[in-house]
């Protein structure tokens, strides 16, 4: 029998996480505040709609059976990042920061998917508040919007695991205690000990006090919005290694990170997916860095520039070091080919992740093998065990969606007049959540110049990415609504 579907669950869970967005829109409003910013009255209003709108949620949302299943579960963490980015674009509009509907919801759809382009032509010259916001869109949006969710839904009596579940990326998760809000607590406590651990270290090494908070943001959640024009170009060595080190360990799956920290490196020695990612940086930056120094590069400058690269772009961070489309063809295709790669499941990267591509070689040289031997019977194993067929079928399915949605994108870039190598470069980086690409956006990552058509359609394929393709497909299934 059809179960009907849970409304008033949907609104209440949806009330509740716009309170959350409220109080995070509270921090921008003091900063404003404290600066004597002109944009003051704008986050007042901002703020005030959004809490009006929650409420009325909530109160739609009475009387509601706790039940979530897998349709509610679904359509709230589809349905989140849409509301969340319809009540976060209002500062920037309202404030006359980006006058135009569609440029102020593509920088907040950028900033909570972490895809990290913008149409900010001129970002030096935007308010504190302004800035801080969009830092703060990616930090929220880096761990996600539902794992925080399902750290404080209990408070209110609503339970978590369906969105958890349905948000979560890679193949499969894995929890950290019996409890899921537990596990989800961990994994926030873990994030923002590495924010502040990054913001202190990049305020001792000379970056103000300001900026430090805005790149530990944005360096974390591998989101990469910078508070200046030219990325992190200016800074100096010692800041860019420090960024550096903290995008290699957020492209790294936070559960293992919780491991490594309370003192269990074999973990993380054991887990076969680090290796896989921690091995492509480790190529990824030695190729770079060997084709920076035959481009007369100095030695410390191309192992810093090309290790930055590399990183910054596996794991989607799309941060800058150097603008890398002035280097010789070769290098930047390969920057380009990157973007397909991203950092671990589990953490705050995106991309293909580095468990898929893994498995999809495991499975392509598994399958060579039984054409030579065609009676055998040749397991395909990750982590020592062997996979079931379901799952490698689910690797491969993946993507083949993931390319065709490229695909698919590439043709509507083309159609509303853009260069077919820069539609193809603006896909990968959109669907990867990367921000940066090639050809005139190239590694300035921003896209104020691109169609209105084209941007409106380049924010759905963010969410897209962000929510690893199934989670929004299956809303356009009939099969998941007959259930």
């Amino acid at each position: 029998m059809t179960r009907t579907f849970n409304w008033r669950i949907v609104f209440k869970t949806m009330g509740v996480l716009t309170m959350l967005e409220a109080v995070f829109m509270l921090i921008p409003t003091f900063v404003a505040w404290w600066y004597r910013e002109a944009d003051f009255g704008a986050w007042i209003v901002s703020c005030a709609i959004t809490w009006l709108s929650c409420w009325w949620m909530i109160g739609a949302g009475r009387k509601a059976e706790r039940r979530v299943g897998e349709r509610e579960g679904y359509v709230i963490v589809a349905l989140v990042w849409v509301v969340y980015s319809l009540f976060g674009m209002l500062p920037y509009w309202l404030s006359g920061a980006l006058t135009e509907v569609t440029d102020a919801w593509y920088e907040t759809m950028a900033g909570f998917t972490t895809t990290g382009s913008t149409v900010f032509r001129d970002v030096a010259a935007q308010t504190h508040s302004v800035l801080l916001w969009r830092a703060l869109t990616q930090w929220i949006g880096g761990m996600g919007i539902i794992v925080l969710s399902v750290a404080i839904l209990p408070m209110f009596g609503l339970g978590g695991m369906q969105l958890y579940s349905a948000e979560v990326t890679g193949v499969s998760y894995e929890k950290l205690s019996p409890r899921i809000a537990d596990t989800a607590k961990h994994m926030w406590v873990t994030y923002i000990l590495l924010t502040v651990a990054e913001g202190l270290l990049l305020w001792l090494f000379g970056m103000g006090k300001f900026d430090a908070i805005c790149h530990s943001m944005a360096t974390i959640s591998t989101g990469g919005f910078a508070t200046h024009n030219d990325s992190v170009i200016a800074y100096s060595p010692i800041i860019q290694w420090i960024i550096f080190v903290f995008m290699l360990l957020s492209g790294i799956n936070f559960t293992q990170l919780i491991y490594l920290f309370r003192g269990k490196p074999q973990r993380v020695i054991d887990d076969e997916e680090t290796h896989w990612y921690l091995t492509a940086c480790l190529i990824a930056g030695t190729l770079l860095t060997v084709g920076l120094l035959i481009h007369t590069h100095g030695m410390l400058s191309s192992v810093r520039i090309g290790f930055f690269t590399a990183v910054a772009t596996i794991t989607s961070t799309g941060f800058v070091a150097a603008d890398y489309m002035i280097w010789p063809p070769v290098l930047w295709v390969l920057v380009f080919f990157l973007m397909f790669t991203g950092g671990a499941s589990g953490s705050t990267s995106g991309g293909m992740k580095w468990v898929r591509l893994a498995i999809f070689a495991k499975a392509a040289h598994a399958e060579i093998k039984r054409r030579i031997h065609p009676n055998a019977v040749i397991p395909v194993r990750f982590n020592g065990r062997t996979l079931r067929e379901q799952t490698t079928s689910n690797v491969v399915a993946f993507m083949f969606f993931y390319m065709l949605i490229i695909a698919l994108a590439t043709l509507w870039f083309c159609g509303c007049g853009i260069g077919f190598d820069e539609s193809f470069g603006i896909a990968t980086s959109m669907i990867g959540n990367v921000g940066v690409s090639i050809g005139q956006w190239g590694s300035s990552g921003c896209y104020a110049a691109m169609p209105a058509a084209a941007k409106w359609v380049a924010t759905f394929v963010m969410l897209i990415g962000r929510l690893e393709i199934f989670t929004v497909l299956l809303l356009f299934s009939s099969a998941l609504w007959k259930k």
